[in-house]
């Protein structure tokens, strides 16, 4: 069987985020800049195998392994928000051609005040690019920090380094061994 021949992306094209992952019981909201390439295609966030996110939060709670196989996004995301976790994204839309942040062009912000998150305790900007909206995510009332970008672009950090500055602002917040 013959592979289908890749379809090129039209940079002009209006691209839509994922919808977030929350819960009432959400306590600490990460907060990436936009999907790349492969997770909207996918429809699942971080869906690239090499960016870190997926392996620093199993770094952060090495005792509760990720669940793979079947249906693992879903239960990834209960995975989540079972730790009082929340994912989104702080733009809804945008024209990209790739995956690269500096490649996003008349991005449209999501409106993050509007998920009504109780227990909120605080915001964790997923890299540089989704930091730049902290003075917005700063007006809900909350602590905000900046994380290190789990991307694989993000090559200046080790995984290392960077599982030590999520596990610094996520110990704070959250019930980490």
């Amino acid at each position: 069987m013959d592979k289908p021949a890749s379809r090129p992306v039209d940079a002009d094209a209006v691209l839509t985020g994922l919808a977030p992952i929350v819960s009432e019981n959400t306590a600490l909201l990460i907060l990436g800049s936009f999907p790349g390439a492969r997770s909207i295609a996918e429809q699942r966030y971080y869906a690239h195998p090499q960016n870190h996110f997926w392996k620093i939060l199993q770094a952060l709670w090495p005792a509760n392994p990720l669940p793979v196989g079947n249906d693992s996004y879903q239960k990834r995301s209960n995975w989540l928000l079972e730790r009082g976790l929340g994912v989104w994204d702080v733009y809804a839309s945008c024209r990209r051609e790739g995956s690269l942040d500096s490649a996003i062009r008349d991005a449209v912000v999501n409106d993050i005040a509007g998920l009504h998150l109780p227990r909120l305790t605080a915001i964790a900007h997923n890299g540089g690019e989704s930091f730049r909206h902290a003075r917005h995510t700063r007006t809900l009332g909350v602590p905000v920090h900046r994380l290190p970008s789990s991307s694989p672009a993000n090559a200046s950090w080790s995984f290392e380094r960077k599982v030590a500055a999520w596990r610094e602002v996520f110990e704070r917040y959250l019930d980490i061994p």
